[in-house]
């Protein structure tokens, strides 16, 4: 038989198999012992944390007829044949190649076929946010209505790209990423079953370049392993995952503390010369500098996550180097990260950060030598200031009580005023209108209804855009969105990415093309207010009509929140007593 990597191997066929998600793994099962499953289910979580396999393995529980405690047997005809992926009535599809709507059409005809073999159809859709819009909305149809003895189980590591209405749906169950200890704890079991020779510090190094990702760390296990010939070491585990010793860590940091420049580019050299990336190498120092920090803050905390890997002259380290000089040294480390990114010479950035590091300790004392004339310099500009203030604030009571009492709100109607222009924005009054002349009632509410999913949708930039806004007035053919400051209104004008996100949002909720008008509600105050005008007048002008046509021709359109201090006004003297005048 041909040789399958570990991860495969050792792919878990029971619930109990499936390490650090014991709370999904309890819930599943205790479903299928009370037969209380659901039609749907949303499994999320990070690459490599057992999504798919708990899917496959709750496939099994539901149809297997000897199943105990929830647990499948796998060893009747049914659970064998999902493992083997030949049960036609259990489906793993990908969606990141079966995307479109025709493959989701394809599946909303075939469930409503009975299952052949098993007691249950299961759908189980990988990487389901890859989905297209119609292939979404075809899937809507389905799960709203879904068809007796079909599971759905959708699997994504990217739940915000999937709509409200699909995750509203489902019984949603967020994998997190599994812990360094659990994984090593995994690693050691399944060397130990295969009778491999491994160090302890080894696979301490894979555990945490795992990242929380079991998959990950059984992949680079089985790396090691051919490397070192069923032999797992410390040295091997740093070449193949480009990780740096923290001894060689230690030594670089130390060396730039003391300023001792050339020790320090030589290391770098060595380090890139023995075959370590650049960029993984400032990763490890930026962690390491954060293991600092930490260690200072909560020591025991940071022993726990570090499996015991702290030496004595890390420890001392910690304790002699201050803490701002480590935050000056992450920052300096964020940047040249970030330069390295689109650098094909990334030595260079790497001796210009060894240099940065190594001068950080002159900066604090230059400027401890020049505080005290500094801070002496400020404090009489401070005091000149304060004086001519001072003077300011008596010239400004002294006109008060001086000047008449009714040009003071002149001025300040000035000052609203010059603001008011800066804050303008362009607007297309013809379209606005053209919206006006149609807006219903029933138009205004139907989109209000749908406003809160289709702001779900969104992305979080988008949504904090649209979050001080709402649909004022709407007809067939458009929506009119007022927003509640001029600001972020002109952004969504100037964002053609979220124009296209809100139609085609609203197109699946309302199934309707519909224009957006995005407008500020001072603007839309006064909009509303001349095209009431100018329809009073029409209607004075023409000959009166029946009484069913005018309520069908009056546009329905809504008025945007009155500032509090207007809104307080109404509340005390009445609607009718408060009149709003703009200048």
């Amino acid at each position: 038989m041909a040789y399958q990597a570990l991860y495969r191997t050792w792919r878990p066929q029971r619930f109990e198999d499936v390490v650090g998600q014991e709370m999904i793994t309890k819930t599943l099962r205790n479903a299928v012992m009370t037969n209380q499953t659901s039609h749907a289910y949303l499994f999320t979580g990070p690459r490599g944390t057992g999504k798919t396999s708990t899917a496959k393995i709750f496939a099994k529980a539901i149809n297997c007829h000897h199943q105990e405690n929830g647990e499948p047997c796998n060893e009747c005809e049914i659970c064998k044949a999902i493992t083997n992926g030949s049960l036609n009535d259990v489906l793993e599809i990908d969606a990141a190649s079966n995307n479109g709507v025709e493959e989701i059409r394809d599946i909303r005809d075939k469930v409503k076929y009975a299952p052949t073999q098993a007691d249950y159809k299961v759908y189980i859709i990988d990487e389901v946010h890859m989905l297209s819009t119609g292939a979404f909305n075809a899937l809507l149809k389905t799960l709203e209505e879904p068809p007796a003895n079909v599971v759905f189980i959708l699997a994504t590591t990217e739940p915000h790209k999937i709509p409200a209405t699909i995750i509203s749906r489902t019984q949603r169950f967020d994998f997190k990423r599994i812990t360094s200890a659990t994984i090593l704890k995994r690693m050691e079991y399944i060397l130990n079953q295969k009778d491999i020779q491994y160090e302890d510090a080894a696979l301490k190094v894979i555990a945490k370049a795992a990242e929380g990702g079991m998959r990950d760390a059984l992949s680079i296990l089985d790396q090691v392993i051919s490397f070192g010939e069923n032999n797992v070491t410390l040295e091997n585990a740093l070449l193949v995952t480009g990780s740096v010793t923290k001894t060689d860590l230690l030594n670089y940091l130390q060396a730039v503390v003391d300023q001792k420049t050339p020790e320090a580019l030589e290391m770098i050299h060595k380090l890139v010369q023995d075959g370590k990336d650049a960029s993984r190498i400032v990763e490890d120092l930026v962690e390491y500098c954060r293991d600092l920090l930490l260690y200072q803050q909560s020591p025991a905390m940071l022993e726990e996550t570090e499996l015991g890997m702290l030496d004595e002259d890390f420890k001392k380290f910690a304790q002699e180097i201050e803490p701002e000089t480590v935050y000056q040294m992450i920052n300096i480390l964020n940047e040249q990260q970030e330069n390295m990114r689109y650098t094909s010479h990334p030595t260079v950035y790497l001796e210009v950060l060894t240099v940065k590091l190594s001068q950080l300790k002159n900066q604090p004392q230059v400027s401890q030598a020049n505080a005290q004339p500094t801070i002496s310099a400020d404090q009489a500009q401070i005091d000149r200031l304060m004086n001519r203030i001072q003077q300011l604030q008596d010239q400004i009571n002294s006109l008060q009580q001086t000047q008449p009492q009714a040009s003071r709100p002149v001025r300040r109607q000035v000052v609203s005023t010059n603001q008011t222009k800066v804050k303008e924005v362009k607007v297309n009054y013809e379209k606005v209108n053209e919206v006006l002349g149609n807006a219903t009632r029933a138009d205004l509410n139907r989109f209000q209804q749908v406003w809160g999913d289709l702001v779900n949708m969104l992305t979080v930039p988008q949504r904090a855009i649209m979050s001080v806004s709402r649909p004022v007035a709407a007809s067939s053919e458009g929506v009119v969105i007022g927003f509640e400051y001029p600001y972020l209104c002109q952004k969504a004008i100037d964002d053609r990415e979220l124009q296209d996100a809100l139609t085609n949002g609203l197109s699946r909720l309302v199934d309707q093309d519909l224009s957006l008008l995005f407008l500020p509600n001072e603007q839309w105050l006064k909009i509303r207010k001349d095209y009431l005008a100018k329809r009073k007048v029409g209607k004075t002008n023409a000959q009166p009509a029946a009484p069913a046509e005018e309520n069908a021709a009056d546009p329905q359109i809504e008025e945007p929140a009155q500032p509090p201090i207007v809104a307080e006004a109404q509340k005390l003297f009445g609607k009718e007593a408060v009149q709003v005048k703009e200048d």
